[in-house]
């Protein structure tokens, strides 16, 4: 087992967060190169970290940022398709579980009013259950809740949540890992050892893989879901250097 994987299963990820302050800059500058670039803070290396609780990805994690294939797809969406950094209108912004990479560049942003929310992270605003978020209805211009939904026991609670705090006219990104060779989720609660939920659902504490369905189930609670593959809109060059998963599917939802 790598000693990446080794941290990955058994540091919990709280202390992984505050940790990873401290190395992440030794590390930046020991893979420094020009083979791949992070398209987040344009920032190249000779080349990125592995990463998986499982089968580990070959340059799968930025040294600078800390950003992982899906991180980057929603960045270039974001810069690229929308008006997210662009508009002098001011949106208010609920981030779920806010990642890293993202965190400083979006609480900086002077046309966002920007508040993250997790029930463990150290680094959130508000200390937070996702299925009884402390928020209005129709309170954020725009949602983001990546990698969460995975991890929630009643996930058709916390996308309701999710729902009600969006405003209409507003949208969300909410990425999970996804098989789409399933066509149906799968989930199995008598599974608890963690070994075998780690092999069955990719992560130890991951309680359900999901399949094609899941852009159904966010139709049924009421969003407009785009199932946005974007790679397919990026060149084979630049998916290469910044890293990315081809076919990855950005599940942009919209609430009307």
């Amino acid at each position: 087992m790598s000693i990446f994987k080794s941290i990955l299963n058994t540091v919990p990820r709280p202390w992984l967060i505050k940790a990873s302050y401290l190395v992440r800059p030794i590390i930046a500058l020991s893979l420094k190169g020009n083979t791949y670039t992070d398209p987040i803070d344009g920032k190249s290396f000779r080349k990125f970290l592995p990463y998986g609780y499982g089968k580990q990805r070959k340059n799968a994690l930025s040294p600078s940022t800390l950003s992982l294939e899906r991180h980057r797809l929603m960045w270039l969406f974001l810069k690229d398709e929308t008006d997210f950094f662009t508009s002098t209108k001011t949106q208010k912004v609920l981030h779920i579980a806010p990642e890293q990479c993202f965190l400083d560049i979006f609480r900086e942003q002077k046309n966002l009013d920007y508040t993250t929310s997790d029930l463990e992270s150290p680094i959130a605003d508000v200390k937070a259950d996702i299925c009884d978020l402390p928020f209005k209805e129709n309170e954020f211009d725009v949602v983001f809740c990546n990698h969460v939904l995975e991890h929630i026991t009643d996930d058709t609670k916390a996308m309701q949540e999710l729902y009600r705090v969006l405003k209409p006219g507003g949208f969300g990104i909410f990425q999970i890992p996804q098989d789409l060779s399933r066509e149906k989720t799968f989930e199995d609660d008598s599974i608890i050892d963690k070994k075998e939920r780690a092999k069955i659902f990719g992560q130890y504490d991951h309680v359900r893989v999901y399949g094609r369905d899941y852009f159904d189930k966010l139709r049924s609670i009421g969003f407009k879901v785009d199932e946005v593959g974007y790679t397919k809109k990026i060149a084979l060059e630049e998916l290469e250097r910044f890293c990315l998963m081809k076919n990855e599917i950005l599940p942009v939802c919209f609430k009307f």
